[in-house]
Order: C-alpha cells, then sequence, then structure tokens
C-alpha cells in the first residue's frame, strides 16, 4: 500500500513540475523547459504528454535528433496519442525529411480525422514531397552541370536612368559604395541586380581560389574580430559594425557561418559581408555555415527571399558560391574557428582539413559535415548529436585535438547562447552567437569575440538586439514550416 501512495505522489507532483515546465515554455525559456519536462518524465515516465511536450522545447531549439527521439518516445507509450505524431513529424520536417514527415501526418489524420489544422499540415506536407519529386525527375546529374556563374555576364546589364541606388563605377567595390548599399538597405530600398551579380560573382572568383582552411596571420599590436551566426538580422550586423567597426586591413573580421536563413533580411546580410570582401579581401574572412547549403536555404527562407528580391538565377548562384566558402580558420597557427564542431574520430590533422573538396553540397557524414554540424557536450566522449546531423564530443576530444595540432583554442558557433557566447572545455572552446534575440523570440544577447595578438586572449563583447522593421522572422520560408512556428 505505502508503493502505491508513493506511486500517486510521484503521479501527482510531476504533474505540478510539467505546470512550471509549461510556464517556462511560454516564457521562451526553452532549456529550462526541458530540464523540468525531464523532472516529470523520471517521476512518471508513463505519460506520452510529457515526452510530447520535452519534444516540442527541443523543436524550438533547433535540436531535432532529440526532438524525434521525445516524440518517438510518446508514441511508444501511447501509440495513439496524435502530438506525437505531431511532433516527430514537425522535426522531420525541419530536417527536409518530407517523405518521413508525411507518414506522421498521415497518422495525425487518421486519429484525428475532423481536425482541420491537421488536414491543413498533411496537405502542405503531401505538396512539399510531390515538389521534391518533381525537382528530383527534372534535375539534371551533378556531371552534367554547367556553373551558372558561367552563362552571366553583369556587364551588359543596362542600368535604368531612373535607378537611384548605391553604383559601382567599372570594376571596383568602394568603401563609398557599399556604404550607401548599406544606407539603402537599411531603408529597405534594393540593389540592382547588375552590382548584385558582380559582387556576387567576384566574390566567387576569390573564394574558389582559397584553401578549405585558410590561415590568418595576425601581426602583434594587431586585433581580430571574430563574429558568430548572423542570420539574416541585418539591422544587428550594422549595429555589430557601429560597435566594433566597419571591416577594414587595420580591422578584420571573421563571420563563422550562417550568415542567411531564419531572419528576413538574408539577401542584406550577405551582399554586405560579400561587398566588403570584394573591397578589401583581408578586411573579411567568410566561414561555411551548415545553413549555406541548398536543403536547408529551401526551408528556411533564404531561397524564397532572393526569388522575392532578386530572381530565380541569384538561387541557382549563391547555390554555387557557398560550396566555394572555406570550411574553417587558424588564427596565427593558434586559435582554429569553425562553425560547427570536432570529429567522431580522433587524429584529425589540420592538413586533413585542407586537403577536403569542399567544392558541394554538404554531406551527411565525414569530416565536412562533422566541421558543419556538431556541437559540444558537457560530458566526455562522444555521443548522438541533438540535432540528428553530426555528433555531441566532450572536452576530452576538444583536448586530444588541440595537442595533436598544437593549438590553444577552438572557437565555434552554431548555437543560440542566453549570453551570447559560452565557454566549455576548460577554457579550451568558445562558442560565439551574433543573433540578438533570435527569430525575435529568444530574448539571448549577441556577442563577438576581439583577439588581440601576439597573446590572442580573448576579449568577449556581448550587445543586446536593436530594433527592425516589422517583417517578421521566417516571412519567405516554405509555407509548411511557418505552420510550425
Amino acid at each position: 500500500m505505502p508503493i502505491m501512495e508513493n506511486d500517486n505522489s510521484n503521479v501527482s507532483r510531476a504533474e505540478e513540475i510539467k505546470l512550471l515546465a509549461n510556464e517556462a515554455f511560454k516564457a521562451h525559456k526553452y532549456s529550462q523547459a526541458i530540464d523540468l519536462y525531464t523532472q516529470a518524465i523520471e517521476l512518471n515516465s508513463k505519460n506520452a504528454v510529457y515526452y510530447a511536450n520535452r519534444s516540442f522545447a527541443h523543436l524550438k531549439l533547433e535540436e531535432y535528433g532529440s526532438a524525434i527521439q521525445d516524440a518517438s518516445m510518446a508514441i511508444e507509450v501511447d501509440p495513439r496519442y496524435s502530438k506525437g505524431y505531431y511532433r516527430r513529424g514537425a522535426a522531420s520536417l525541419a530536417m527536409g525529411k518530407f517523405k518521413e514527415a508525411l507518414k506522421d501526418f498521415q497518422q495525425v489524420k487518421k486519429i484525428c480525422p475532423n481536425d482541420p489544422d491537421a488536414t491543413k499540415k498533411l496537405k502542405e506536407c503531401e505538396k512539399a514531397v510531390m515538389k521534391l519529386k518533381f525537382a528530383e525527375a527534372i534535375s539534371v546529374p551533378e556531371s552534367q552541370r554547367r556553373p551558372i556563374a558561367d552563362s552571366i555576364n553583369y556587364r551588359s546589364i543596362e542600368v535604368e536612368p531612373q535607378y537611384s541606388g548605391a553604383r559601382i563605377e567599372g570594376d571596383v567595390v568602394t568603401l563609398d559604395f557599399v556604404k550607401k548599399m548599406m544606407e539603402d538597405f537599411k531603408n529597405q530600398k534594393t540593389l540592382h541586380q547588375r552590382y548584385a551579380f558582380q559582387i556576387v560573382l567576384q566574390t566567387k572568383e576569390m573564394l574558389q581560389t582559397l584553401p578549405s582552411l585558410v590561415d590568418i596571420n595576425v601581426p602583434n599590436g594587431n586585433h581580430f574580430t571574430v563574429c558568430g551566426d548572423v542570420h539574416g538580422q541585418f539591422y544587428d550586423l550594422l549595429n555589430i559594425f557601429e560597435l566594433n567597426g566597419l571591416p577594414s586591413e587595420e580591422n578584420p573580421y571573421l563571420f563563422n557561418g550562417d550568415f542567411v536563413d531564419r531572419g528576413s533580411f538574408s539577401l542584406e546580410v550577405i551582399l554586405t559581408l560579400f561587398a566588403f570582401k570584394c573591397m578589401s579581401p583581408s578586411a573579411i574572412y567568410l566561414a561555411r555555415g551548415n545553413h549555406e547549403s541548398k536543403s536547408m536555404n529551401r526551408i528556411y527562407g533564404f531561397e524564397g527571399e532572393v526569388q522575392s528580391k532578386l530572381s530565380e538565377k541569384f538561387v541557382e548562384l549563391f547555390a554555387e558560391v557557398f560550396c566555394c566558402l572555406p570550411l574553417a580558420h587558424v588564427i596565427n597557427g593558434k586559435v582554429f574557428v569553425v562553425h560547427g564542431g570536432l570529429f567522431s574520430v580522433d587524429g584529425v590533422k589540420l592538413s586533413d582539413i585542407k586537403a577536403i573538396n569542399r567544392f558541394c553540397e554538404p554531406p551527411e557524414e565525414g569530416l565536412m559535415c562533422e566541421l558543419l554540424w556538431s556541437d559540444p557536450q558537457p560530458a566526455p566522449g562522444r555521443g548522438p548529436s541533438k540535432r540528428g546531423v553530426g555528433l555531441s564530443f566532450g572536452g576530452d576530444v576538444t583536448k586530444r585535438f588541440l595537442q595533436d595540432n598544437n593549438l590553444d583554442l577552438v572557437v565555434r558557433s552554431h548555437e543560440v547562447k542566453d549570453e551570447g557566447y559560452e565557454i566549455e572545455h576548460d577554457g579550451k572552446l568558445i562558442t560565439v552567437f551574433s543573433a540578438p534575440n533570435y527569430c525575435d523570440q529568444m530574448g539571448n544577447k549577441g556577442a563577438f569575440i576581439r583577439f588581440e595578438a601576439p597573446d590572442l586572449k580573448p576579449n568577449i563583447v556581448t550587445f543586446s538586439a536593436v530594433p527592425h522593421p516589422d517583417v517578421k522572422p521566417m516571412a519567405y520560408a516554405n509555407n509548411f514550416l511557418r505552420l510550425f512556428q
């Protein structure tokens, strides 16, 4: 009998904790909500709602692998619980796994035949799968594809007399042009296609000559700034330049991937960064993130934004340029900077990274995938990725990688952090994220890191979000994905 009482008290305590978790979720404190749902599950593991709710919190943190795992647990506990299939379908959609998502939404419809929301989402998912099948059917094999960049002659494009925006005189992108372009963007004006083509093509020419791992030299007495994800938050990018100065040879920057997607000013961000690269190649370095890829851009808004503001041709062109972006940088032989993280095997040398043939869409496994997708974990060793791609790696993995390559520090981005940064793995790994109040809802700060040579001690500067015009994040994202926001 006492056991029964204990069970009952556990069940009621679990319900109390679930309510606290729901409050944390409503306040956008998703990590806290996950911890609380976990406590509720530990007290009562037979409640499918707890798993489905925790799955939703993982979804909000873009931890799609964990979201799928939790939703599957909810289904295991109660195969008739429609929200389990719903959450798993949403996580599969977010990963671009449309066919798996379709199966789950069909199941939701079966359980709730009269639910209009389920019907709507099923229809959107069916449309996405049909679109995917059509795209696959008409796609040209990679080996037969001619780069779209080869077919563009920007000099032959006429600029109408009534165009009043920024202009590039001749071939040289000047600081005056970049400033005028940024001012136009700030006022929500567009850049003429001729100049957009010129910037993107010149950037491609530059990037494709670089190795997959770029060495950066910062002379003694000079400084160097590393920024994390910007994710289409153009007005916050302007604020970084306001706080830390414009990129120049005396004030160089590295932007560490995920320039685009989610934020609805991604085109303005990427053209600004590319224009600075054209103006002065050593003023700005650019690394590839997991969102510089076709599959992500199709889902999270960049493709739709480019089609809306420029043209379909630019979608293809950006995809080609993204394949030219380097995968990692090393500052003064001491600081390794990468978008995602480290590897599923020990013994990876910098020369192995340099040797990666990066001129392709990111694969789903291997060194290139892990560089773009992996995340640190507090526990030693390695574990499955909470994102469902790449892996999680512990402090011992970081330490061995640094020792093997005679490095001091790993700097990476890829994850929202409340303070804009986090120092982990005994101070040997720093995450930096430069999109404050990410997606207009996370309430996080942004950060960047200034390194001074020769000691390269990281000086972390944090900042808050600034106002932007009333265009919501994901405004150009695929319709089916917006349904889940």
